[in-house]
């Protein structure tokens, strides 16, 4: 046994990355690491670095970009960048390399450091420009995980209070090895939509060549890069485009975060395609088509075990939530029975029976709108198939049965991982004596060169790319409403005036339907950040914790066909950290549109 573990002190695998939110995979944790980033030298002093980071071309700089590829900080290998390490690319991180849209957003935030390097004046050393450039980036990674990634995924946050030094930021091994997993939301496939003068007609030709599929409709191109030309494949990024590729990790709805994975994801991960078999990038599911196989689904359930994980059960029970005592518990079905002529050796068991859209509604089987499929049904209960792998409930790994909960109201997460993200996300914010919201040096930065970090996604994206903010939504993490289907309403959520602890709100609602509304109406959604009522007119309110029901006043209950209510608004206190807007809006239960 280690010295000092025991029953009460168990062992726990080494974290070798950072805990905090500090733009690791930008900088790296090393010394080592970050001097040969950086413009300059490599001979230990970085008191002759430059101030930027070394972007050939604005992409990362791969290991042979100073000479002697042996030299270079260590990346991981795999798939077909094992044939030629020398090409990948490095960055903070070592895993930089492992797809293609991790490789992007690694370089999206390098480029960001230097661009704000470049806003910095020329009397500031280059030390002093390269630290000033760091903290606001760290700042950025920090605001878009709390005020668009988190309420997107609907984990709410309570407000923020300060710095506390009693709270440990490290990640838990609970968090990290089970609950930090949403595997089940990547698609097969990117798709790629750019002007048709983006790419010049050689650079077609060579992504056709490197395994990608490209249509063209009069002056927009589409581009189909399948998720097995995108592992270990840095060099296709700069095929694509760092703008293109951005706009469409973000451009099509996410699978839902369930047990269902994509075969992708199951059958052709890392692996080296087999010479002289040029189907394999037809049909990456042909078996005589990579050596070995790797399932990422099998990985995340062996990794929980690996790192002893406790059971489902224990874990919920661990994170305060009560034990679940059957396999429909868990699933939220009616049944965990086969039907008649079929079990869990039945390879037809699987098949899809309904596909539906966001909004519930069906989706036909094989048709092309497929690509806006959210949910599926299988023909048997998932219920019934967890009971004929695991027999009891008490069985259950923690991740299957994570994945396998329903989803609470507003989340895409069920009741175990929303207490899980939201347990280590508090960490993170409350722990981290850096955390924007306690660092006045940022308010400083701000006053004596203008320089911000209150930026959205979007806005980063615009400002390193060719693409305009106009092209993205404005979270980009949530899809835009014109490639969704259409709604049955819309809703202007307009924060008109901010001071300090509360905030002036003006809402425009919409009747997009043929039918008029008539007998009242009722406006949800959900406050992610610890805001709460002060003050409602021309409506009423009710909120229960973060949900928000704003209901007409009596006399104002109709809302006609493609008519507006535009009288309603409130103030609301915060927490003059972070105010996120409302990722969602229902009317009378129907999804709306932002306005």
């Amino acid at each position: 046994m280690t010295p000092g573990t025991g029953v009460t002190n168990p062992r726990q695998q080494t974290n070798t990355v950072s805990s905090y939110i500090d733009a690791w995979a930008v900088y790296g944790g090393t010394n080592q690491r970050l001097e040969w980033l950086r413009d300059g030298s490599v001979d230990g002093n970085v008191a002759n670095n430059q101030a930027t980071l070394m972007l050939p071309g604005g992409f990362l700089p791969r290991r042979d970009s100073r000479g002697d590829p042996a030299s270079a900080p260590v990346i991981a290998v795999d798939g077909r960048l094992a044939a030629h390490p020398e090409q990948g690319m490095v960055a903070g991180d070592v895993r930089a390399n492992e797809n293609i849209a991790l490789t992007a957003t690694h370089t999206l935030f390098a480029r960001e450091h230097n661009r704000i390097v470049g806003l910095l004046p020329s009397s500031l050393t280059n030390e002093e420009k390269f630290q000033i450039a760091r903290r606001i980036v760290i700042a950025e990674q920090q605001y878009v995980t709390y005020n668009e990634f988190l309420p997107a995924m609907g984990v709410p946050m309570p407000r923020y209070t300060g710095y506390k030094s009693n709270v440990n930021a490290n990640l838990g091994n609970e968090f990290a090895s089970v609950g930090y997993r949403a595997h089940s939301q990547i698609h097969g496939e990117f798709e790629v939509e750019a002007d048709a003068d983006t790419y010049t007609a050689a650079q077609l030709t060579a992504l056709q060549n490197a395994g990608v599929t490209v249509t063209r409709n009069g002056d927009e191109l589409a581009l189909g890069v399948s998720l097995n030309l995108a592992f270990f494949n840095p060099e296709l990024l700069r095929m694509l485009q760092l703008g293109p590729m951005l706009k469409a990790i973000g451009g099509e709805p996410q699978y839902n975060n369930d047990e269902q994975m994509d075969n992708h994801l199951r059958s052709v991960l890392f692996q080296i395609p087999v010479s002289g078999n040029p189907e394999c990038f037809e049909d990456p599911s042909l078996p005589s088509c990579f050596k070995g196989v790797v399932d990422l689904g099998a990985i995340d359930i062996e990794r929980g075990r690996d790192h002893g994980m406790p059971s489902y059960n224990d874990m919920r029970r661990a994170f305060g939530l009560p034990a679940k005592t059957s396999f429909r518990a868990i699933t939220g079905e009616n049944s965990e029975a086969f039907p008649p002529g079929s079990g869990v050796n039945d390879p037809t068991s699987l098949d899809f029976t309904k596909l539906t859209d966001i909004d519930g509604r069906n989706v036909p089987l094989g048709s092309p709108d497929t690509a806006m499929m959210t949910r599926g049904t299988r023909k048997t209960p998932l219920a019934a198939r967890l009971k004929a792998v695991y027999g009891s409930v008490d069985n259950v790994d923690a991740f299957v049965g994570m994945v396998a909960e329903a989803h609470l109201n507003g989340s895409e997460l069920g009741e175990l991982q929303q207490a899980m993200w939201a347990q280590q996300f508090l960490a993170l914010r409350d722990g981290d004596r850096f955390f924007y919201g306690n660092d006045p040096g940022l308010s400083l930065i701000k006053s004596q060169y203008g320089i911000d970090f209150h930026h959205s996604l979007a806005d980063i994206i615009a400002a390193n790319t060719d693409i305009p903010k106009s092209d993205m939504n404005d979270n980009v993490f949530l899809v835009a409403d014109g490639n969704l289907p259409a709604a049955a309403c819309s809703v202007s959520y307009h924060v008109d005036s901010t001071w300090s602890g509360a905030f002036q709100v003006s809402l425009k609602i919409t009747n997009l339907s043929s039918t008029p509304i008539t007998n009242g109406w009722t406006l949800r959604y959900q406050f992610a950040t610890g805001q709460d009522f002060q003050q409602l007119w021309n409506g009423t309110v009710s909120q229960s914790g973060t949900s928000v029901a704003v209901g007409n006043p009596s006399w104002n209950s109709n809302i006609p066909a493609g008519g507006s209510v535009t009288d309603v608004g409130f103030i609301a206190h915060w927490d003059n950290t972070t105010n996120a807007a409302p990722p969602n809006f229902t009317l009378n239960n129907a999804r709306c549109a932002r306005g």
